[in-house]
């Protein structure tokens, strides 16, 4: 039976101690970084060694935003902009939207191409004046509807490319002032400046497949707990308010905003209501502690997961659509 976690790998290719782990764990997928990626041959064969490991067709992710944050790069890969570059061209709403729409296209082909078909994008965080960088111009505007017309445009070209959208950080990473990566960010806002502006992007594309959680305490909702391990944030807010009733995975439980053992990490997540928990960094023992933590994808959680799956890619000229898009940057700048 497949377990209900994510994991990372270590190279350019499976050890044969990660190829034993992968077998025995039964993760329900990968997640690839630039650590893994050299070239188109060698990353279709690493998609398909971690299949043949698994021996599922499992879902390979990869965080592919554009800007500052691109798993598959130069020279193999063109460098797609960041999604605030998008707004920064000035064009009326339909023709930006057009244009998120296209660059998303353009990488649902590249990642489709080298077997990866899922995409942790788009970044639906909503950023404000004091809030650190580490979302900065991975949002796609700072008006709450806009991000949400803009991340619902890039869902929508990664869907027609054969590639899943993930929604991030649901319910918000935009307000907090730290880096979760580096430490616990605790946003001190109330429920209704939350409700009035953070949440909202998440609630108008609640209807996509998968999700991400925010390693953020939100002191209004719960006081102790960041989102990932808050049942009170997982149930009333994502699952409730927000309305999202697709597969929940978390934030990668490696990062330092999480403390304590790997395990209890994974086992807090799974309580709190999360569908899948994520370990990024290929640290076998750590995983294998994620691994007892997650348990067996069962029920609800199986069902969603069942839910998300890819659809074959829809007709695309993949030149052209790269000319479209250049033609446009160059025009903005």
């Amino acid at each position: 039976m497949t377990r209900a976690f994510i994991c990372g790998c270590a190279g350019l290719a499976l050890s044969q101690e990660e190829k034993s782990f992968l077998r025995e764990a039964r993760p329900w997928g990968a997640i690839l970084f630039k650590r893994n990626v050299a070239s188109r041959e060698q990353l279709s064969a690493l998609t398909a060694e971690i299949r043949a490991a698994l021996g599922t067709d499992a879902p390979i992710l990869v965080d592919q935003e554009g800007g500052r944050v691109q798993r598959l790069g130069p020279p193999v890969w063109r460098a797609y902009p960041s999604a605030a570059a998008f707004e920064r061209l000035g064009l009326p709403a339909e023709e930006t939207a057009a244009l998120v729409r296209l660059g998303a296209r353009l990488i649902a082909h590249d990642l489709r191409e080298v077997g990866i078909d899922v995409d942790c994008l788009p970044v639906l965080d909503t950023p404000v004046d004091g809030s650190h960088n580490i979302i900065g111009d991975r949002a796609y505007s700072r008006s709450p509807a806009e991000i949400a017309r803009l991340g619902r445009a890039a869902a929508e070209g990664l869907l027609d490319g054969g590639v899943l959208p993930v929604i991030k950080h649901i319910p918000g990473h935009g307000r907090a002032r730290a880096d979760s990566h580096l430490e616990l960010p605790v946003v001190e806002a109330s429920r209704a400046e939350l409700e009035a502006q953070d949440f909202i992007p998440f609630r108008a594309d609640a209807d996509l497949p998968l999700g991400m959680t925010a390693h953020v305490v939100y002191r209004a909702i719960d006081p102790e707990l960041p989102g990932t391990l808050s049942k009170a944030v997982i149930e009333e807010i994502i699952r409730g308010l927000i309305g999202f009733d697709g597969l929940l995975m978390t934030d990668d439980l490696s990062m330092k905003a999480l403390s304590g053992g790997f395990r209890a990490r994974a086992e807090g997540a799974i309580a709190a209501g999360c569908d899948v928990v994520l370990h990024c960094n290929g640290d076998l023992a750590e995983a294998r502690a994620v691994a007892e933590g997650a348990g067996d994808l069962v029920g609800r959680a199986l069902e969603r997961a069942r839910a998300a799956k890819a659809k074959a890619p829809k007709e695309f000229d993949p030149v052209d659509g790269a000319r479209q898009l250049d033609a446009a940057l160059a025009a903005g700048v």
